[in-house]
């Protein structure tokens, strides 16, 4: 429970703003609760979903995604595959950035090769390069068309462009590198008004936005005044801002707070599947890891749905391998790790392994609470788990090092899949060598399927290739496979028009107020 003494510290900070944050009224805003500020407003300079949420209402992209996650054409009006390594797209006519430049197709070539050639951000190169694989060029056919030519083919192509906003080519030429990123020149339906770092991010109603996807009705300039993102980084302050009125929308609600948040009179609960894919990694290269019955014991030790249940209020779905349920190509027919006991003591003292043997999960505070649940769970075995907790900063590059990991055990993680493509989660988490192999697993069948699958133009040959690796994943267990959390928020009564998307962004461009 929150008490009143939160309440009113919380009411008091908001009180204690100053300016515009403070003194407008609230009838024509939105605001949002945020748990982390951005990074950066310059689309292409980071590899974050909170700051792509909030970018996000600022900048449009070439293609977006729709409620339930269809791949839509934005600032374009329509895209086609010329052959497996050309695509070509016709840009919408009459769109303008804030700053009254007209968008181009020689903006929409500017921003893609910005993103993926060497040193193009000023000597730098995008960290989001990665996000666009063999992307190699992007030509103007004419002031409406541009051609996006690969290096090879790449048939997620589209599921991945949501994910990068278009940029204003003269805006970066007047602002530079530095200026980028924090004077943001986009076509979306919000212009920056104010980034009070650490504090707020203001968006004023952009009156010449063209509209949007056609295919997200109702197409159309905003129908709010401002939207405020209000960086709140700890969960009770911002359940009290919601439950107090002092916002409208806050992310990452904690599924304890669920019932706390329905019983009130101004605010409901809001749940959407995610697209993280939670896992405790196993390090395959170090003893007892190294014997696969010993990674299969430990999947069979865990008793998942009480985890499920018990910690996180029945808003996740267990999985018995890598890929959500809603994902292309997902595996239905995976065997299942049943919670048995009996079976996991066998496994281990068939591996050789001692009762008492010491094994630590690693992970951050934001999971204590969890690891040290599976830490117990785990126990059961006659091993002896304890969870140990670290700074994000110092442990993510720890397991992304395989020197730095060599002494470690376990690592409880998630990888996220935003374009819900094996691509976007197994060739990084599960590729030998992937930069996000935590575990170090190393299959060279599943290398073979994951390279031909990523250069298959046929979607059903791809998606056989994807259920055959996913097998041979589950069943060489180099993770405990955990769940899929369901994203949840809190939303004011006065809201409508939002709804949570799967891919985490809050996009407000369609959000009324009805109360």
């Amino acid at each position: 429970m929150i008490g009143r003494r939160t309440l009113l510290a919380t009411a008091a900070a908001v009180a204690a703003v100053p300016g515009p944050l403070a003194a407008q009224p609230r009838s024509r805003d939105v605001r949002v609760g945020f748990s982390q500020d951005a990074l950066t407003l310059d689309p292409a300079n980071h590899r974050n979903r909170e700051t792509q949420t909030i970018i996000r209402n600022i900048h449009d992209g070439l293609l977006t995604r729709d409620p339930a996650m269809k791949v839509v054409p934005e600032i374009a009006e329509a895209w086609r595959a010329v052959d497996a390594r050309t695509y070509e797209f016709r840009i919408r006519q009459g769109i303008r950035f804030h700053s009254g430049d007209p968008l181009t197709a020689e903006d929409v070539a500017f921003t893609f090769n910005r993103l993926v050639k060497d040193g193009a951000m000023g000597g730098q190169t995008s960290p989001r390069k990665g996000l666009l694989g063999p992307l190699r060029d992007t030509v103007v056919v004419d002031e409406r068309t541009v051609r996006m030519i690969l290096a090879e083919p790449w048939p997620i192509l589209g599921a991945m462009l949501p994910f990068q906003e278009v940029v204003n080519r003269r805006h970066v030429e007047r602002v530079g590198q530095e200026g980028m990123q924090t004077r943001p020149d986009g076509c979306g339906p919000f212009r920056l008004a104010e980034w009070r770092r650490g504090e707020a991010v203001i968006m004023e109603r952009f009156e010449g936005y063209y509209g949007g996807s056609t295919d997200i009705p109702p197409a159309g300039p905003a129908q709010v005044d401002r939207v405020i993102f209000r960086i709140i980084p700890e969960n009770s302050a911002r359940i009290a801002a919601l439950l107090a009125g002092e916002v409208d929308i806050i992310n990452e609600l904690p599924p304890s707070a669920m019932r706390q948040v329905e019983a009130s009179a101004n605010a409901a609960v809001a749940k959407v599947n995610g697209t993280r894919t939670f896992f405790v990694a196993l390090n395959n290269a170090k003893a007892p890891f190294t014997d696969v019955r010993v990674r299969r014991a430990l999947n069979h030790a865990l008793d998942k749905g009480a985890i499920i249940s018990r910690i996180l209020n029945n808003t996740a779905t267990p999985l018995r391998g890598v890929m959500s349920p809603d994902a292309f190509a997902f595996n239905a027919d995976l065997p299942e790790y049943r919670h048995d006991l009996a079976r996991a003591r066998a496994l281990l003292a068939e591996a050789g392994v001692a009762e008492g043997t010491e094994l630590v999960i690693d992970t951050t505070a934001a999971l204590k609470e969890v690891a040290e649940a599976i830490a117990a769970l785990l126990s059961r075995t006659g091993l002896r788990v304890r969870a140990q907790i670290w700074e994000g900063a110092v442990l993510t590059p720890m397991w992304q090092n395989p020197e730095r990991r060599r002494e470690r055990d376990m690592y409880l993680t998630s990888w996220g899949n935003g374009s819900l493509d094996p691509s976007d989660i197994m060739v990084p988490t599960l590729r030998t060598g992937g930069r996000g192999n935590s575990a170090g697993f190393s299959n060279a069948e599943v290398d073979r399927l994951l390279d031909a699958a990523e250069t298959e133009p046929d979607q059903a040959k791809r998606a056989e290739m994807y259920q055959r690796a996913q097998a041979i994943v589950t069943d060489q267990a180099p993770w405990i496979f955990l769940w899929l959390p369901q994203d949840i928020y809190g939303v004011s009564k006065r809201i409508a028009g939002w709804k949570p998307q799967a891919d985490s962004r809050i996009n407000l461009h369609r959000v009324r107020i009805v109360g």
